[in-house]
């Protein structure tokens, strides 16, 4: 019986890739949400911030959710063989969005109350 490689089996590296993207990809969100905090808090007040909170977390709990399937991944792939199915990622990217979504959509609707308003 032979012992399982530390190595990974694909010399592209490919899921070291993919965890790089969602990394990427959950900094960005943060990043969004934390801009519709600054840009949206003077027209909407405390829904920016609760929006932006929420987006901020999801992205951090997306980024975490990445980087736990990527050593799922690595084991099943250099051990087992086994590759796990997980959504969950995709999941807190997705309310991510949404929410930086609706402090957008919420952005909008304030300055457009307050531009009709004077």
């Amino acid at each position: 019986m032979t012992t399982p490689s530390r190595i990974p089996f694909d010399p592209g590296l490919q899921p070291e890739r993919t965890l790089l993207a969602w990394r990427r990809t959950c900094l960005a969100l943060a990043v969004a949400s934390a801009v519709v905090v600054r840009f949206a808090g003077e027209a909407v007040g405390v829904v920016a911030a609760i929006l932006g909170i929420a987006g901020v977390a999801t992205a951090a709990a997306g980024y975490v959710r990445a980087s736990v399937r990527y050593r799922r991944a690595h084991e099943g792939l250099t051990g087992s063989g086994e590759l796990p199915i997980d959504g969950l990622a995709l999941a807190l990217v997705t309310l991510t969005l949404l929410l930086i979504a609706s402090g957008a959509a919420a952005y909008v609707i304030g300055v457009g109350v307050q531009h009709l308003a004077s």
